[in-house]
């Protein structure tokens, strides 16, 4: 484990010397778009909740590939409002944060949501809405943790690493790749250093860990000791799906997996456009053709 932690810092040091952007080299064209251009579901992509990815910003990479397909995508600037909703198909939330963690990554870590909005939210699934929620490491996995626990999912509030650790984790088929619902027809999926979470007793899983994984709950994120507290990533998972009453969600504890960005000094890139991420934009229209019943 000391390895993962020497990387963890590595990669850490890589995202404070030079910011994460998205990569403006990043345009996905498809000859099979799903919809034809600007006419097929409307995805809001939430940026009302200190969110790290917003539509122009980190998740410009994750806006074109729903473009290219054929969605309409729109940001979500104020709060969870049930009518407002109703004028919505596809809710994504990535990487929220509570205002009290903008500048503190660090223990406590409140929900970015009110009980209001969590209950707003559920109610607006369980009627025929759908939502992809997205949270990474700590702090994002405890902002998300109670509108999460509203679905039936228990995160653990950390960072999950699997050795050996590299800068992208592959699951594939055999490896924790579950080729069904949003990932049929995938033989490969990469994520970058997300959390882990407990499933919803109905909801079936899509990316799993297990023993050679390990989550890590540090008190500040990215500080890291032999003391810090841990736990076998065996029965956890990073990404799941679930069918709500008439509506649909899908839950991954990974979030730069559906970004096209660059980073570090070299401008190495993370997401989408990684080398290993071959089947992460399958995944993605894959995982919005599933939250619209395509």
């Amino acid at each position: 484990m000391r390895s993962s932690l020497v990387l963890l810092e590595f990669l850490h040091v890589i995202g404070l010397q030079a910011q994460q952007v998205a990569d403006p080299g990043f345009r996905p064209v498809f000859g099979d778009a799903a919809f034809p251009p600007g006419e097929g579901p409307v995805v809001a992509i939430d940026q009302a909740h200190g969110n790290f990815h917003t539509r122009d910003g980190r998740y410009q990479g994750f806006a074109r590939v729903a473009e290219a397909d054929g969605h309409r995508v729109r940001t979500w600037d104020t709060g969870f409002d049930p009518e407002a909703l109703n004028e919505v198909d596809v809710l994504v939330i990535a990487n929220a944060l509570h205002p009290s963690n903008a500048e503190h990554w660090a223990l406590p870590t409140p929900s970015a949501f009110t009980d209001a909005e969590v209950s707003t939210v559920r109610k607006w699934v369980e009627n025929g809405g759908a939502l992809l929620l997205l949270a990474d490491h700590m702090p994002f996995a405890g902002a998300a943790s109670e509108l999460a626990a509203a679905f039936g999912f228990t995160f653990s509030n950390g960072f999950a690493l699997r050795e050996p650790q590299r800068p992208a984790d592959l699951f594939t088929i055999g490896e924790g790749l579950v080729a069904e619902g949003p990932a049929a027809g995938l033989d490969t999926v990469a994520t970058f250093t997300g959390s882990a979470f407990r499933p919803a007793p109905e909801a079936q899983p899509l990316l799993e860990l297990g023993p050679a994984w390990t989550l890590l709950e540090p008190d500040t994120a990215w500080r890291f000791s032999d003391g810090t507290r841990q736990r076998s990533g065996d029965g956890w998972v990073q990404g799941a799906y679930l069918e709500v009453g008439l509506g649909r969600m899908v839950l991954l504890g990974e979030a730069a997996m559906f970004s096209a960005q660059l980073a570090g000094p070299e401008r190495q890139p993370v997401g989408m456009n990684h080398p290993l991420a071959r089947g992460n934009v399958a995944l993605l229209r894959g995982t919005l053709r599933w939250l619209t019943r395509r």
